[in-house]
Order: C-alpha cells, then structure tokens, then sequence
C-alpha cells in the first residue's frame, strides 16, 4: 500500500527499459480507456531516459492516436532524432495491440545563461493553504463523480479556486453536482483556476518534476471548453477525447510546491474545441504553457465504444 497518493503515480512512471523501449502499466480501473495525461507523462520519462540528465525537457508535442487500453502494457519506443551541442530531439511512439496509440516529440536543451528574459504575472489569486482540497469538496457528492476519480486517488492535492477578479470559476461546478453558476448576462465562466502540488514527497530528480506536470495538465485543461457551455466533466452531457497536447517549459519547475493552473478556452466549432493552459509558481511567475484541442461528441450509448479520434 503506497504511503502517500504520489507514489502510486510514480510507480507509474517508473518504466521498465529494455534499451531503448520502455514498459509501462496503469491502474486497475473500470475505465475503459488509459488517462492521457498518464501515457504522456510516460513518454516523457522514456524519452528522458535516452539524454544526458543535464539537459532539460523545453517543448513537447503529442498526439493521442487512439484510446489505450488500460488492461494492457504500453510499450514506448525511442527514437533518437538528435543529439547536438545544446539539443536532444527524441520521438516516442506508444504501442498496444499492434498499433500506435500515441507520439510524442520532446526537445531536450543544456541551460544556457539567459540573454533575455520576461514573463508573464500571474491573475491575483487567494492562497491556496486557505482553500479546501477537491477532495473535501467531492466527499459529500461521491455518488455524482466519474467513477475513475473514486477508483484512483488523484496524485496532487487541487485546490479549486473559486473566486477570481469578479469571475465566478470552479473545476466542478457551485455544488460539486449541478452545472457551472452562469455570470451575468447568462454566461458561464470560461475558466478553470486551480492550485496544486504532489501529495507527498518527491525525489529530486528533474525528469519526474516535469511528468507530474504534464500528468496533472492534461486533468482540467478540456473542461475549460465544456465549462464555457455549461457543461462539466461526467455531466454525460458530451464525449470527450483529447486529440493533441503541446508543453512549453519555461522556468525549473517543482511538483512538491504550489502551482497554480489557470486553463481558458478560446475557441471551439465543428465537433473540435481548443484550450490554453498556464501554470505560474507561488512567486507569480510562468512556469509552463500548455495547449490543447480535443474531439466533442454527443454521448455514445452505453453499450457502444467511445469515440475513437
């Protein structure tokens, strides 16, 4: 029994590498379909396996070929595209059943010293030691969640965010069970805000840091396109599925301190939407940027497959 909810994502992350191919499991789940920000975050480790530790992960770009099969091993194969004085370029396809479920390019970089530098300040935001836990939040409301949020302990502790300036924005909903609080003028909030950290100790090692980004990313940033029209996640209201996932690392990032996540969503139409992630240190200043774009359906019947992109 791990000690704390992180271990049991990084066992996840703890690859078996036979060269220059990992093996990678995932939770036992009723789910039918692998969390994409699972496969990802693996990739990423076995991308970063492959380079010299001295170099960091600056970029990465995905695409989610086909749903993974939860039941079933995923094997990463590693392709070493580069290797120059400042960069390492690996692509990653994900196998399963004979087919690629997924690809992943990631560009690795050696620091350099900084010849200009800028960034973006954080929306003034309350502190997240003074806001309840998403897990506190659902406890009352279990009944009305997706059963993989019952089945799996989330791996970081989210502190939903619910006021910002004189937006009204939530990741689940005003009661954890019915759709978003319109703002005036019978609008729904555009924006998920949340704060986060690993709930529990993390290893020093770099690599593992950056995956725990790019595990959590992948969690709210969809919902920020759904929210927009007064849907939510396990509302059943719509299919969703990601179809790709790009990250911008900008500043040395750490999982076991407090991020907060602000995802917006600026535009979707014709079954597809897209969205926009940030993730800013305690300090105000940006980390990481992320985008999304992500496959919108009606709901597919109980006894048929989910959307396939």
């Amino acid at each position: 029994m791990p000690e704390y909810p992180i271990d049991d994502l990084l066992s996840l992350l703890d690859l078996e590498r036979h060269g220059d191919m990992f093996i990678g499991t995932s939770h036992d789940v009723s789910y039918t379909r692998i969390f994409g920000g699972q496969v990802a975050a693996q990739a990423l480790v076995a991308a970063g396996r492959t380079v010299e530790p001295e170099r960091h992960v600056h970029s990465l770009h995905s695409y989610f070929l086909r749903p993974g099969d939860p039941k079933a091993p995923v094997e990463f194969h590693v392709e070493r595209m580069r290797d120059g004085r400042g960069f390492s370029v690996r692509r990653v396809l994900a196998h399963q059943h004979g087919k690629v479920t997924f690809a992943m390019s990631a560009s690795f970089h050696l620091p350099e010293a900084a010849q200009i530098e800028h960034t973006t300040v954080a929306p003034p935001a309350p502190d997240p030691e003074g806001l309840p836990s998403l897990a506190t939040l659902m406890a009352p409301h279990l009944d009305a969640v997706p059963a993989i949020l019952r089945e799996v302990s989330p791996p970081v502790d989210i502190r939903p965010v619910r006021g910002l300036g004189e937006k009204l924005v939530s990741w689940w909903g005003p009661d954890l069970a019915g759709h978003p609080t319109q703002l005036a003028g019978g609008q729904y909030p555009g924006e998920d805000v949340v704060w986060f950290r690993a709930e529990g100790p993390m290893p020093d090692d770099p690599l593992l840091h950056v995956c725990v980004a790019t595990y959590v990313s992948d969690a709210t940033l969809l919902d920020a396109v759904q929210r927009r029209h007064g849907f939510h996640v396990g509302s059943g209201d719509l299919d969703v599925a990601s179809l790709d996932h790009a990250m911008w690392f900008h500043q040395p990032y750490r999982a076991d301190q407090w991020s907060l996540y602000v995802a917006q969503s600026p535009a979707a139409g014709g079954g597809l939407g897209f969205a926009r992630g940030r993730m800013f240190d305690t300090s105000g200043q940006l980390m990481i940027s992320i985008t999304q774009e992500g496959l919108f359906r009606q709901p597919t019947p109980p006894d048929q497959p989910l959307p396939t992109p």
